[in-house]
């Protein structure tokens, strides 16, 4: 292991597996992979930190097929070559949300087919925790699409148990910052296979990562209060009101 990778960032992902329990001995973690920068880099990072954990956990890489005619065969070499279970499940999400429903905000229905498609998968691999490649930008960010398009305070969660597949959901990147993770991606050489979505690069959340950088030029440190406003929360600032049906 490089003596870089530690501070690199290998000791913040420890400590958010740490902080949230997120991986138990013997655990079957299904890594759902996109072909993202982020996806591959959680792949590499949960091999990586499994090789050099007291934890004895197995990972399984998957990847769901969209309908796009994308070449997946980046992605095969990097798990043949580091002996890491691939499977590759086809699906007609893509035309579903883009052809079938011709959704003007696709990203939604999208997410949750994904997500669901990818349960089913993981469950079908005798997986128990299926994680996936969010980082702590992509928690701030939709931390301020909650409060800007919805009104509400609040953003995904590290570790969650999902009650209908029985899984449990974890995020080990969520103290890893993008820059980070590019940075990564580049030195490692790792493969990114190209997003041929309709919806890539022109969503309310590329939006809003336009205003966090804005803001951070304004005050550089308020990405990292950002974050640290998702467990550092005040009650007695929030309004809490009443619950009238129970008076």
């Amino acid at each position: 292991m490089k003596k870089s990778y530690s501070k690199w960032f290998l000791t913040k992902v420890k400590k958010a597996v740490r902080d949230f329990d997120m991986i138990q001995n013997k655990d079957r973690i299904g890594i759902g992979v996109s072909g993202g920068k982020d996806s591959i880099a959680l792949l590499f990072i949960l091999d990586l930190f499994r090789k050099y954990s007291h934890l004895e956990f197995s990972i399984h890489a998957v990847s769901l097929d969209l309908g796009w005619g994308v070449d997946y065969t980046p992605l095969i070499e990097f798990c043949k070559n580091r002996d890491i279970p691939l499977h590759i499940e086809k699906t007609d999400i893509g035309e579903i949300v883009f052809y079938h429903r011709k959704e003007k905000n696709p990203c939604s229905l999208c997410s949750k087919m994904r997500g669901g498609a990818l349960n089913n998968v993981v469950k079908q691999l005798d997986c128990n925790v299926v994680a996936l490649g969010h980082h702590a930008d992509d928690a701030i960010e939709t931390l301020l699409l909650n409060m800007i398009f919805t009104g509400k305070l609040g953003a995904f969660q590290p570790k969650i148990f999902l009650d209908r597949s029985g899984l449990t959901l974890i995020r080990p990147l969520v103290y890893l910052h993008e820059d980070v993770i590019i940075s990564l991606v580049k030195s490692e050489n790792l493969p990114i296979i190209d997003n041929p979505c309709p919806a890539s690069g022109v969503t309310k959340r590329e939006d809003i990562k336009n205003l966090i950088d804005m803001m951070e030029e304004i005050f550089p440190s308020a990405r990292a209060n950002l974050l640290s406003s998702l467990s550092n929360v005040v009650y007695s600032g929030l309004w809490m009101k009443e619950d009238k049906d129970k008076s």
